[in-house]
């Protein structure tokens, strides 16, 4: 059953149903809390109220779009309200290596003798992208660490399409810069 007959079926009172949105959507989700809020710390409490939310909120869901830009849309606005309750975010330069090149390393799981250069790999990317200011931070990994289209990033964020990829291309632009 695709997400959006589940929602649907939620709305029209399968509660039970949303149970398995919830279990399709943790591990993502709290990746990309885990990602923007650059901490394992408070992600669970936050990808917790994220699915409280959505939960209470399931009745404005509009079964005619795709629910992943919805529930994305929550964590955003999630993750922003943690942000402002630190205090604390900062903006500065990107400092990172061409996303198209590294991004499969991302997403590997696999264990095998390359698994030291990825993890090497990973933990330069995962620094970088703290040192990167939140609207950067957050289009990257909407669209490298979570596949989304510029279409659904641009949902998620209420931002032109056009933004998204500008701001996916300076990104880019200043990690050449700086390598």
């Amino acid at each position: 059953m695709s997400d959006e007959e589940l929602a649907r079926q939620v709305i029209k009172g399968h509660l039970q149903k949303f149970g398995t949105l919830v279990e399709r959507y943790t591990p993502k989700i709290t990746r990309y809390v885990q990602k923007f809020l650059r901490t394992t710390d408070d992600a669970q409490d936050v990808v917790q109220n994220i699915f409280i939310k959505a939960y209470v909120n399931i009745q404005s869901f509009d079964v005619q779009r795709r629910f992943s830009p919805w529930l994305y849309r929550i964590a955003h606005n999630e993750c922003i309200n943690e942000v402002q309750k630190r205090g604390k975010e900062k903006i500065s330069s990107f400092e990172m290596f061409d996303l198209d090149i590294i991004a499969p390393y991302l997403h590997s799981r696999h264990t095998t003798d390359k698994d030291i250069q990825e993890s090497e790999t990973k933990q330069d990317v995962e620094k970088m992208l703290e040192k990167l200011s939140p609207k950067y931070r957050e289009v990257l990994i909407l669209y490298y660490l979570q596949d989304l289209e510029y279409k659904e990033i641009s949902e998620v964020l209420h931002i032109p399409i056009a933004t998204v990829g500008v701001r996916i291309k300076r990104a880019k632009e200043m990690a050449r810069k700086n390598i």
